[in-house]
């Protein structure tokens, strides 16, 4: 097929790799523009521009797609079909009815379930037994138009927003080669997603990671996973007359009782917060401008004593998940 590529980050890159490897023309990449970055502030490209200039591929960066002369642009690359995942831009109806067959998104969760921007993380954060990776024809709506084929994947105890992103990803990539083979064979028929089971993965917020310890210990440990890497969780500890924020790279389940937030060593000296229901073993910690520990190796420079009452956040109201 004679196809355009819209993405941006690195869950965009095996499907762009594998489309080319398919044997698909892909006449133009779709990116947003560099952006200054790091200590020099010096711009650098999306994983999707770096990846599509190694494969010697046309690289477009509008800042917006409502203009008509971009819409022109795209409408004269007579595309049999658009391939877009993770872009970061929203496609008016001039851009959707463009391709022949329609703009094809890969989106990282089992529609109807967890439209939106953060899929994975809301997944893992939900306690979901599986999530898995869905193609649709785009509509106007939020991850709303029918669905052509779909992989299921089941997240273990053991997963990271980290892990399960390149899972999908890989799945994703496979998928799309499928989806357009079948597309252009006449083997899939678009269905309609169902009313029911619809919920919304909303954009996730940096102080949502703070810990609070009136929670389930459970429902903790699931948000230091699905936070990982970003944008990560974290607690407040008081430290030399003030207070310093801690992160939590990794932590476990435990048995504990008490008031919450209620700081403990374990048997094996690794510290035990006593939670609204169990306890939360942290077992890696980093201070600001420090390198990850341990937490058995972090409390030796860092001294919190036993029985110390740690402070839960002021309550931040929770996105809903579902409609109305």
């Amino acid at each position: 097929m004679k196809i355009a590529f819209l993405g941006t980050s690195a869950f965009a890159v095996p499907a762009l790799k594998a489309l080319v490897e398919a044997g698909h023309e892909v006449v133009c990449v779709y990116t947003r523009a560099p952006k200054p970055a790091g200590r020099g502030q010096q711009e650098r490209k999306t994983p999707v521009h770096e990846t599509a200039d190694a494969l010697g591929l046309v690289v477009r960066t509008p800042k917006t797609l409502r203009r008509e002369d971009e819409a022109a642009a795209f409408k004269a690359l007579d595309l049999d079909a658009a391939v877009v995942v993770s872009y970061g831009h929203i496609l008016p109806k001039n851009f959707l009815d463009a391709p022949v067959l329609g703009c094809i998104n890969i989106h990282g969760s089992l529609l109807p379930r967890w439209r939106g921007a953060a899929p994975i993380h809301r997944a893992l954060l939900a306690g979901d037994a599986e999530t898995g990776v869905t193609t649709m024809r785009m509509d106007e709506g939020l991850d709303t138009g029918p669905m052509l084929l779909a992989e299921r994947t089941p997240i273990s105890a053991a997963d990271t927003a980290d892990t399960v992103h390149d899972r999908l990803a890989s799945l994703g990539a496979t998928l799309i080669v499928s989806t357009l083979d079948g597309l252009m064979r006449k083997t899939i028929e678009p269905v309609p997603q169902p009313e029911e089971g619809v919920t919304y993965a909303h954009k996730l917020g940096k102080e949502e990671g703070l810990l609070d310890w009136r929670r389930p210990a459970a429902e903790l440990e699931r948000k230091v996973r699905a936070f990982h890497p970003w944008p990560g969780t974290s607690f407040e500890a008081p430290h030399e007359g003030g207070v310093e924020r801690i992160k939590v790279l990794q932590a476990g389940l435990a048995l504990a009782s008490g008031a919450p937030g209620t700081f403990g060593l374990g048997r094996d000296g690794f510290p035990i917060v006593t939670c609204g229901s169990g306890g939360l073993r942290l077992l890696k910690l980093q201070r600001a401008g420090r390198a990850a520990q341990s937490a058995d190796a972090f409390l030796r420079g860092f001294a919190l004593a036993p029985g110390t009452v740690l402070p839960s956040p002021v309550v931040i109201p929770l996105p809903q998940t579902k409609p109305g």
